[in-house]
């Protein structure tokens, strides 16, 4: 697929991450590979290398065993990094169910049992 736009990518991109597990577990890398990062510029230079392991492998996990499609990296790597740091401010500034809105989709509000 080719997109003209960041917006055109964006809905896409929502679209592969409709399910709010998917968009958890994306929340949960982006968080802990931040996290990461911070450690090993001021503690240990080594763990950089857990930066992309937990960032990509906790949001390939959610899109292989919760969403149940392909992630958007393995086309459009840029874009898709530059959409999940944008999710990821949508959801700890708590905009990320006026945009799913926005776009047309209704948020799923998860019960307790």
């Amino acid at each position: 697929m080719n997109f003209r736009s960041m917006e055109e990518f964006w809905a896409f991109y929502m679209n592969q991450h409709s399910k709010p597990a998917t968009r958890l577990w994306h929340f949960v890398g982006t968080l802990t590979s931040i996290l990461c990062l911070v450690y090993s510029v001021w503690f240990n230079w080594w763990f950089v290398f857990f930066v992309p392991l937990f960032g990509y492998g906790l949001a390939w996990y959610s899109h292989f065993f919760v969403e149940g499609n392909f992630p958007a990296t393995f086309g459009h790597p840029f874009w898709s990094l530059l959409c999940d740091f944008k999710m990821f401010k949508l959801m700890i500034t708590g905009q990320m169910d006026r945009e799913i809105k926005r776009l047309g989709k209704r948020p799923i509000i998860l019960q307790s049992i």
